[in-house]
């Protein structure tokens, strides 16, 4: 048996150098890149909230179509939930200084929430937008089965859902929203 010498391949180390440098920018790049593709589509992709009427304690109707154009808070909650009942104060106080730059916001209260407690909570408290009693739950189910309290939902003045909050409301966030939404510059 003969032994052969074993050949020598001359490969430059620089290109194995300049594949692992490559893959070592190269694959960073393309996570980045899909993840930015994702971030963009998820953007974008912006569901439009439901078509419904909202009806006050009062027996007032209102429709969001008759809401287009403005801000929309849909804040549900109920006056047993300690959350809720402490985010109050920040969603009147947001009412009051964005209203009339096109804010609204709607309070609906859940099934359980018996209507003379909400009625009587929207009074003592001098609750200053409409207040909802979601008796049927069908508000709760339209906008996704909304089961937790408090959970708010933004939509912006073309009638899509922009924002979920689950708990309690992000109001610096809220603020940077109004502060950005066009109906808001100018307006008054």
């Amino acid at each position: 048996m003969q032994i052969l010498p074993m050949q020598q391949h001359n490969i430059p180390l620089a290109n194995s150098f300049n594949m692992k440098s490559t893959s070592k920018i190269l694959i960073p790049l393309i996570i980045v890149a899909t993840l930015l593709v994702f971030l963009f589509v998820n953007l974008n992709d912006k569901k439009n909230a439901p078509n419904v009427t909202f009806t006050t304690i009062e027996g007032n109707s209102i429709s969001m179509e008759s809401l287009k154009g403005k801000t929309i808070v849909i804040n549900f909650w109920a006056t047993y939930c300690r959350g809720c009942i402490e985010e109050m104060p920040d969603l009147v106080n947001a009412y009051k200084q964005y209203h009339d730059s096109g804010l609204e916001i709607i309070a609906v209260s859940t099934a359980d929430d018996p209507p003379n407690h909400v009625l009587n909570f929207s009074k003592k408290n001098v609750l200053p937008f409409p207040v909802v009693h979601d008796s049927e739950e069908k508000l709760s189910r339209a906008f996704g089965n909304i089961s937790l309290r408090p959970t708010s939902i933004i939509i912006n003045q073309d009638g899509q859902m922009i924002g979920k909050t689950i708990g309690k409301l992000d109001f610096v966030y809220l603020h940077k929203i109004l502060d950005m939404a066009p109906i808001n510059k100018g307006a008054k």
